[in-house]
């Protein structure tokens, strides 16, 4: 499942959906915004839509399904204005195996970070 979303992601609900029978390992991954870039102090990010969003999250998606036996997968991705702490994506994998499940999650949690569809605007102190 893929969502694109402009309101917050809620870690509470976000197991319940990737937790499968058959699964031996569910991974949940959060990026979130970070005070620092650098040497710089950021105050605010907006994430901006520039094209299909959910075509692109979905073409990840069907890749990870191809490389990795994963049971369900979740990806979340904000868009608009967030702050300091505010959680920017979600990526969570439930496997019959950890390993897989790592693998999947950290190759999703790039993917994610080099979207063409998204832009983001940080603004620094």
């Amino acid at each position: 499942m893929e969502i694109v979303s402009n309101k917050p992601i809620d870690p509470s609900k976000v197991y319940e959906p990737i937790k499968k029978q058959t699964a031996g390992s569910v991974i949940l991954h959060f990026a979130v915004v970070r005070p620092r870039t650098e040497n710089k102090t950021t105050s605010s990010i907006e994430y901006c839509e520039n094209g299909n969003v959910s075509g692109e999250l979905s073409a990840i998606s069907a890749e990870i399904r191809e490389k990795w036996e994963v049971e369900d997968l979740l990806i979340i991705r904000r868009i608009g204005q967030l702050n300091i702490g505010d959680i920017i994506s979600l990526v969570a994998v439930s496997s019959p195996h950890r390993q897989e499940a790592f693998e999947a999650c950290s190759y999703t949690v790039n993917k994610l970070k080099q979207m063409s569809t998204i832009f983001k605007k940080e603004t620094f102190e």
